[in-house]
């Protein structure tokens, strides 16, 4: 009988938000596959939990992956631990959930904190519809990308980011977004010096021209504006006639401003036709 590959989720900064669940499980797996053995084992010793500890990161995923269900395999349960917050979120948890379903092993979440989550509902931006995006690329032309591919998305953005790329990451999404984006940086989520900060994009460039970023980035960032509705709001206030006169203004015939209008307002042209001439 296969074992269990538990996904705990640890805390990004403060002790005090494990959960009494994820203890449990981490006394009694058979093995802790952990990020970065260093800092799983301090959260070890402080609950003075003591368990087998392995290392499983990007860069031998791979090896031991196979290791690690080969033990699943043979009845061992596993936990999972990322460095900080919920693993298989951007790191390589996600590679070894993919082998357990392709081996007939099981996975349970033991949830917790996320940064990204908690970035969010502190933003004071939407949070009915966002988009998870994870770590800008190093690589400048592969980082404009991604903004571009992302630059008329209506969806609240969430990016991952480190202090020695913030400043170039910020002009490029001001290069991208513009300057006047709303935008939320959060650093020192759940710790004594928690930092949100909202404004615009504008601002977080001059801001961080003259302050050096400090501890790691959670960026949130406004969708895009929905430009249909705001086309459609901005001729609710406008009569029809001046509509109209807008384009004969700019040189359209009178036909073509009736049917530029009809257009805009989404109603039949003989409708705008009527409302025009009617004295």
């Amino acid at each position: 009988m296969n074992g269990k590959l538990y996904l705990c989720a640890t805390p990004i900064g403060n002790l005090g938000d494990v959960s009494a669940r994820c203890l449990e499980v981490l006394s009694g797996a058979d093995l802790i596959a952990a990020e970065d053995t260093r800092r799983t084992i301090q959260l070890l010793n402080h609950f003075e939990i003591s368990r087998p500890l392995t290392s499983y990161h990007e860069h031998n995923k791979h090896e031991k992956g196979a290791y690690i269900i080969s033990l699943l395999k043979s009845g061992k349960n596993v936990a999972l631990v990322s460095d900080a917050g919920t693993p298989a979120i951007s790191d390589p948890g996600e590679d070894l959930v993919r082998l357990c379903a392709e081996n007939e092993v099981e996975v349970t979440s033991v949830p917790g904190p996320v940064a990204g989550v908690n970035a969010l509902i502190l933003s004071g931006l939407s949070t009915r519809r966002f988009a998870f995006e994870g770590f800008l690329s190093v690589n400048k032309r592969h980082r404009k990308e991604h903004l571009e591919s992302v630059k008329d998305d209506k969806h609240t953005l969430i990016f991952y980011e480190a202090p020695h790329k913030l400043k170039n990451t910020l002009g490029d999404m001001k290069n991208t977004f513009g300057g006047d984006r709303k935008i939320a940086l959060a650093r020192e989520l759940t710790k004594i010096h928690e930092e949100v900060m909202r404004c615009t994009i504008d601002e977080a460039v001059r801001f961080y021209e003259e302050n050096n970023p400090r501890g790691e980035y959670v960026i949130v960032i406004e969708g895009a504006a929905d430009t249909e509705h705001s086309e459609e709001n901005v001729w609710e206030n406008v009569s029809v006639r001046e509509h109209v006169d807008k384009y004969i203004a700019e040189g359209m015939t009178s036909k073509e401003a009736v049917k530029k209008a009809a257009l805009d307002r989404g109603a039949p042209k003989r409708e705008i036709y009527n409302e025009y001439h009617k004295e």
